[in-house]
């Protein structure tokens, strides 16, 4: 089974003999180029069995291997390599030794033909949710994963991915640097732990949503605090925000926002899947960290509805802030597609 639909599209057009349907899968995917180790040649240049002659091989995003220490790939795109190819007589090997594999005839010609192609197509747009069929697709894994859907949909990465990379190893490792100050195992330990605490939201909207839900999770209009006091005052974007929700579908009519957690819990799966890929951690430690997200999300909201609102108006609250505009769209955008796209965790997994 194809890991992805971009292997199911190059599989279908090789087993066709579509050479324009193979170049057209690939065209606007970020394809993985193998970073040679010390005392390797710079470029991964092999002698290839099935075509007899020279190749250099890439992977699409499903068939990245395993994730392994000090094993990296860097991201390439067809326009890159047509426009950087360094032997006419090469050829491109897509997967190979796979059942996903294609081989690219490189003339210079046929290389235009990639140029137009990637022309034509164009980049992968954000935006898109997709899903590996081979990573966690039920369990607790799973259900810690799909607390970080936002950030896949966002850069149409696998939801349900704990490998090799986000991005790749050294976008993945500037990441962390730059929006988190994470250099180190320590540091990633230190930020992950302060994400799964809500440390991150804004800590006087957060205990004005809570007090007026009354509970730690999302309420409804009626709710009253628990101790029977009077609630903070909600700012009155928020007000303003929740409104436009019901408006726009992302609450219902008398429905409302209870914690900004799932904010700080969708960052903290990607710091997870950053960390991996800048290897920082390995794998078990990834797996028992996005679990430890998916049991906190259940402590702080009873639905995967509850979830999405409230990480809908945090994104909001942290880069719209009222102006309603291309920030907001995108927040919307997130969330209507994970609470309506039959593919989505959010729709498949139970949550808690």
């Amino acid at each position: 089974m194809p890991p992805t639909e971009t292997e199911r599209r190059l599989y279908e057009a090789t087993a066709r003999r579509d050479e324009d349907g193979q170049v057209a899968a690939i065209a606007g995917e970020d394809l993985y180029l193998a970073v040679p180790q010390q005392g390797q040649e710079p470029l991964p240049v092999y002698d290839d069995p099935v075509t007899g002659g020279k190749c250099i091989p890439v992977l699409t995003r499903g068939m990245l291997p395993p994730w392994e220490p000090q094993r990296f790939f860097d991201r390439v795109s067809v326009e890159e390599l047509a426009q950087d190819w360094p032997n006419d007589k090469w050829r491109l090997a897509i997967n190979p030794g796979t059942p996903f594999a294609s081989y690219l005839v490189a003339t210079p010609a046929h290389r235009a033909g990639w140029l137009r192609m990637r022309a034509q197509v164009g980049v992968r747009p954000g935006g898109l949710l997709v899903t590996h069929y081979g990573g966690p697709l039920h369990g607790p894994v799973a259900q810690g994963l799909a607390c970080g859907a936002p950030l896949a949909v966002h850069h149409s990465v696998p939801w349900n991915e704990l490998g090799t990379a986000f991005l790749d190893y050294s976008t993945d490792a500037e990441t962390l640097r730059a929006q988190w100050s994470v250099v180190d195992p320590v540091s990633w330990q230190q930020r992950f732990d302060q994400l799964l605490g809500g440390q991150f939201v804004p800590a006087e909207i957060e205990a004005a949503l809570r007090a007026r839900a009354g509970k730690s999770g999302t309420g409804s209009a009626g709710d009253a605090p628990a101790d029977g006091g009077v609630a903070p005052a909600v700012p009155e974007l928020v007000d303003r925000y929740e409104e436009r929700f019901r408006t726009d579908g992302l609450l219902p009519a008398e429905g409302r926002v209870g914690s900004l957690a799932a904010l700080d819990l969708a960052h903290a799966v990607g710091l997870v899947r950053w960390g991996l890929g800048a290897q920082l951690c390995a794998p078990p430690q990834a797996e028992q960290a996005v679990t430890r997200v998916a049991g906190r999300a259940a402590e702080v909201y009873g639905s995967w509805e509850e979830f999405a609102a409230g990480y809908a108006l945090g994104r909001a609250l942290a880069f719209d802030n009222g102006w309603f505009g291309p920030a907001y769209a995108e927040a919307a955008h997130l969330h209507r597609v994970l609470t309506q796209d039959p593919a989505s965790p959010w729709q498949a997994l139970p949550f808690g």
